[in-house]
């Protein structure tokens, strides 16, 4: 689950070539395939969500439509 302000909606996650899983601490740039459009902007900060814990967050820097 991602959440923008108020909004959560489930998304699928794109990561780079090469890179299988990130831990606590590492930075990574991937895309996000939301499944619902929501409204949202370039620098808006998100959390990702999984069984009721925040596991990352993170800034949208660029909405490929």
């Amino acid at each position: 689950q991602f959440y923008f302000r108020t909004t959560d909606v489930t998304g699928t996650v794109k990561l780079p070539e090469g890179v299988e899983m990130v831990m606590p601490g590492d930075n990574v740039s991937f895309e996000v395939e939301l499944i619902a459009p929501i409204a949202m902007e370039e620098r808006l900060r998100f959390a990702i969500r999984e069984g009721g814990r925040t596991v990352g967050a993170g800034v949208v820097s660029k909405i490929i439509e």
